[in-house]
């Protein structure tokens, strides 16, 4: 390619940005943006199986266990997307040990112990996110398999790892009065109770199915993984939860978890892609979920799979896979994939509530090799 066309394309993208930004602005400024909330999960880093793209691991990586580089990308682009709430879905820490007690109370059990382990990742983590909260975006965390189950006892949940969760991220389930300054309106109808009780759950599913409601929408989280009762979803709990927030007027309602309820097979034939799956792995599970979600016309943001892809596995409601934080990758360099252009993205939703009614959610990304950020999709729910 001629060198003198080179500044000429970056031009052409930087001109085609601008233009996109304009329009962007003047269709705001004809039907303004009530709440506007990004959604992302999965940016813990895996030093044994890291992506082939960020190898070597720098040693704050492989330390802290995320991937720093494309996770503080992310969040500074959602940034500048003003996005007044950050809904993370789920495996921020790589976790997976028991964050229980240890033997013994000598410095070396403590330092070396699964409990410090899981407090030092979200340690890191709660720094990485600190600067969104203190700029005008609130975080609102999902809990993912990574933050209560526990790898060495079968990938099941565990009551210390949820009791963990709540320590490191109670603050933020939902502190009424931080989320009135940071967000500009107040967060209502506000439920952190014990809610898997509804489901005959065995442990406190406190501060970790939850939902509150904000403007004219109501925002439901969901653990995918309780005690119990791994890969499945609080269908009876959430089921209410909907048709209470509709009682009351919610115009809009959107469900996080980390699992999705259909997987994502981005691999090319039909062998599905090798260790992955969502609540499909049982079609009752998958099922009960999605009647709830298609009943009240409701919006799924998910993650656990480290892919980018949004769907209508029924034809209505939408699934939004953005399990496309900085984990590394499912699909493998080189891969033949079914899309390409996203199947190795770094990739997050950011979705807009505007006043006539309109919901636009519009998909962002950049490649595995760091290139500009892109929009790679949009879609316009209806009303």
């Amino acid at each position: 390619m001629p060198k003198i066309l080179l500044p000429l394309l970056a031009l052409c993208a930087l001109l085609s940005t601008n233009l996109a930004a304009q329009a962007q602005t003047a269709n705001d400024a004809s039907d303004p943006v009530l709440l506007r909330f990004s959604t992302v999960g999965d940016s813990r880093q895996d030093p044994k199986e890291a992506d082939a793209t960020m190898k070597p691991l720098s040693a704050q990586d492989k330390i802290w266990l995320q991937n720093t580089k494309a996770w503080s990308r992310i969040m500074r682009d959602i940034e500048g997307q003003k996005s007044k709430l950050l809904f993370f879905n789920g495996d921020m820490i790589m976790g997976y040990g028991l964050a229980g007690p240890t033997p013994t109370n000598s410095v070396a059990d403590v330092v070396g112990s699964d409990l410090m382990a899981f407090y030092r990742q979200y340690g890191f983590w709660r720094g990485m996110v600190a600067p969104l909260m203190e700029t005008g975006t609130y975080v609102v965390p999902v809990p993912g398999n990574h933050e209560v189950q526990s790898k060495p006892l079968g990938k099941k949940a565990q009551p210390e790892n949820e009791a963990a969760w709540r320590a490191n991220m109670g603050d933020l389930i939902v502190d009424a009065d931080r989320f009135q300054k940071i967000v500009g309106t107040e967060a209502s109808h506000i439920n952190v109770q014990n809610n898997g009780a509804l489901d005959g759950l065995s442990t406190d599913q406190s501060q970790l199915s939850y939902s509150f409601d904000a403007k004219d929408s109501h925002f439901a989280i969901i653990n995918t993984d309780p005690v119990g009762k791994d890969n499945s979803a609080p269908v009876v709990w959430l089921a209410k939860d909907m048709a209470e927030a509709r009682a009351r007027g919610a115009k809009h309602l959107f469900v996080f978890g980390h699992k999705p309820a259909f997987t994502y097979y981005y691999g090319m034939g039909d062998k599905p892609a090798p260790g992955i799956n969502g609540l499909d792995k049982s079609d009752k599970e998958r099922d009960a979920l999605w009647d709830v979600i298609e009943k009240f016309g409701a919006t799924y943001f998910c993650g656990h799979e480290h892919e980018f892809n949004m769907s209508q596995p029924r034809g209505a409601a939408w699934q939004v896979l953005v399990g496309s934080g900085g984990s590394p990758w499912d699909a493998q360099p080189g891969e033949v994939t079914k899309n390409p252009a996203t199947d190795r993205s770094y990739a997050w939703a950011t979705v807009s509530i505007h006043q006539s009614g309109k919901v636009a959610i519009d998909a962002y990304g950049f490649s595995d090799t760091f290139g500009p950020t892109k929009m790679v999709q949009q879609v316009v729910l209806p009303r």
